[in-house]
């Protein structure tokens, strides 16, 4: 894991494996007529391009004079990353046409009149607020099984699979299902609760590891007119970030699992009951700042820094994305949940990691090979540094950072990782059921509880009858943990 970690592998099971890995950007379910459309249509299929001759420089055998068509997400991380291995791309096959290039921040209203044409991009970027729902894809088979790029010879070293290069998990959370890989999740993220190092020593503090410590700090930041907290208000799913792992830290990993598997009663776990009511007393003792429930996820990112807020729930690419506003002299930092007491399950320190910016090649591509030839590159060291580099976020290949000066946020979240250790979590849901994590976790109810509309007992029922409802809905593909 070059400097994210000196951690052996060896001996890790499939499951701890999972418990390492790190998921996925913000997703939003699709219409209902893009999943019909997803799901039923058949034109298209005959004008796949001819596959090329594999080689040593072409084992995919993409072929050397087809367009390919890709379209990023251009959210936290930009495009240039893409746009730079895109060149690689096109001098390995100087016979093909330019790489066909497009960004939006609306994955799914730019793409879905072209998957129901039957004419989607040979790889995307699914990520976004407008993200595509990974667990319907998978489920009515929308996506190419990438098994073949896992088993391609990497780009730097012949002799290894590019599937020996990558950090743990993250060929596992591109699977679903069985054993065929799905999506490539390219970026590693690291979530928890986000701080300025300055704003903390301001105030001549550390960051808390327990929630009294927690407390007593908010309660000392309002009296100099700071908030405590702040969260992306009309987006609520950003406060599992850091209440997932939290849960897990009291209650253990089994928790998470239970929920993920849409297990009866698993929201009514004594550990949601406990992590629920810490965050509601954040509410109710007045530390969240004024006017947060009508944020989006820029706002209280400004607000945070700023220096209105000390804490905000977020992923690791907020270093990139609020980098506009952010001092000089900030010092980002990350933080795993503060411990409860003593009967915590696991030890301070425990985190949510996983893979992030899911690529897709869609089943109906039609230059397959060459997207996953592209994706081949981006997972090269040379593409891995530069993804880096330019926007202050670990890549899923398992080093990359040799050479790089990683930037204070990265540092920490490095750092994080190591003190973590095996006590990583990757909760699924938000990949497996995007609506449930989204519109009924996030808004309808975390949203509520953090508005100070509805105590953590109402929010447990409403949640718990939402995966209720999901576990028996027959619509829907389920997933659980191997």
């Amino acid at each position: 894991m070059g400097s994210t970690s000196a951690h052996s592998n060896e001996g890790l099971g499939r499951r701890d494996l999972i418990k390492r890995s790190a998921a996925i950007g913000l997703i939003t379910v699709p219409t209902m007529s893009f999943l019909a459309s997803c799901a039923s249509s058949d034109s298209g299929t005959e004008d796949k391009v001819e596959k090329g001759k594999t080689s040593a420089k072409n084992p995919l055998g993409a072929n050397e004079t087809a367009q390919l068509d890709v379209v990023i997400f251009n959210g936290g991380f930009g495009e240039q990353y893409a746009i730079d291995a895109e060149k690689r791309y096109n001098a390995a096959f100087p016979k093909a046409p330019k790489v066909k290039h497009a960004a939006t921040e609306k994955i799914q209203s730019t793409l879905q009149p072209r998957f129901n044409g039957g004419t989607p991009p040979d790889l995307i970027d699914n990520s976004g607020a407008e993200q595509m729902d990974m667990g319907v894809l998978v489920g009515k088979k929308q996506l190419t099984d990438l098994t073949a790029l896992m088993d391609a010879p990497s780009y730097d070293d012949p002799a290894k699979k590019v599937r020996d290069t990558l950090r743990p998990g993250i060929v596992e959370m591109g699977q679903f299902d069985g054993d065929p890989v799905w999506i490539m999740y390219y970026a590693y993220t690291v979530y928890g609760v986000w701080y300025s190092q300055k704003a903390l020593e301001d105030l001549d503090s550390a960051y808390p590891e327990t929630w009294d410590d927690m407390l007593a700090l908010c309660a000392k930041a309002k009296k100099k007119d700071i908030a405590g907290w702040t969260y992306a208000g009309k987006h609520p799913y950003y406060i599992p970030f850091s209440l997932y792992p939290l849960i897990a830290k009291i209650g253990g990993v089994e928790v998470l699992d239970k929920i993920d598997n849409l297990e009866p009663n698993a929201w009514k776990d004594p550990a949601v009951k406990t992590a629920f009511e810490a965050y509601y007393e954040l509410v109710q003792k007045d530390y969240i700042l004024k006017g947060t429930p009508g944020l989006d996820h820029i706002q209280s990112q400004t607000a945070w820094t700023q220096g209105k807020a000390l804490f905000i729930p977020n992923g690791s690419w907020v270093e990139n994305e609020a980098a506009k506003t952010m001092p000089a002299d900030f010092n980002l930092a990350v933080g795993a949940p503060s411990s409860m007491d003593a009967s915590d399950k696991m030890p301070f320190g425990t985190l949510w990691a996983s893979g992030g910016e899911p690529f897709i090649v869609p089943q109906k591509a039609k230059n397959p090979q060459g997207g996953m030839e592209l994706l081949r590159i981006m997972l090269s060291e040379e593409s891995s540094k530069n993804f880096t580099s330019q926007v202050k976020s670990l890549t899923a290949l398992n080093g990359g950072t040799d050479g790089v000066e990683l930037t204070p946020g990265l540092k920490s979240a490095v750092a994080a990782l190591d003190k973590a250790g095996t006590n990583v979590v990757n909760p699924r849901m938000q990949d497996w059921y995007v609506k449930l994590q989204k519109e009924q976790i996030g808004v309808a109810g975390l949203g509520e509880m953090m508005a100070g509309r509805a105590t953590p007992a109402e929010t447990i029922k409403k949640i718990q009858g939402y995966a209720d409802a999901a576990a028996k809905d027959q619509s829907i593909k389920h997933y659980k943990h191997q």
